[in-house]
């Protein structure tokens, strides 16, 4: 199977991606919107995932990956939600914040501009290497 982008939102004062490194993976869970419930169910282990700090610094700041497919969510008390699991691989050098995004032709048009609400969404592997040109990171 083909290797699959995503971006996952978070606030840096909730959880930042420093917490995220310091944890060395997480539960990605407490996700409930429907559509992103549903990419959190075609991540498969292995794809990577853009990390973004919203609200206050609005940067993608660094890639993670699945280690762990999609599983009913420990923190929902009810309903049919989803949780996977997440561990960080690099940090960006250069963190790639949203303006950026939108003036590129190539990525001013993702999910993760024109659905801004979503904290789940997919990229395509040309978005992705184009996330990575920006910040001047490579994946080994």
């Amino acid at each position: 199977m083909l290797e699959q982008y995503w971006v996952v939102k978070q606030e840096p004062a909730s959880y930042s991606w420093d917490d995220f490194v310091h944890d060395g993976q997480t539960t990605w869970s407490g996700v409930r919107n429907y559509q992103a419930r549903n990419h959190l169910r075609s991540m498969r282990i292995g794809d990577k995932v853009c990390f973004y700090h919203s609200v206050t610094e609005k940067q993608i700041v660094g890639i993670a990956k699945v280690v762990l497919d999609a599983f009913s969510d420990p923190t929902a008390d009810e309903g049919d939600w989803s949780a996977v699991k997440l561990a960080p691989l690099i940090a960006l050098r250069n963190s790639v914040p949203l303006e950026q995004i939108k003036n590129d032709p190539l990525l001013k048009l993702i999910p993760l501009v024109r659905n801004s609400r979503l904290s789940v969404t997919p990229l395509s592997a040309k978005e992705f290497a184009r996330v990575l040109q920006f910040a001047d990171t490579r994946l080994e």
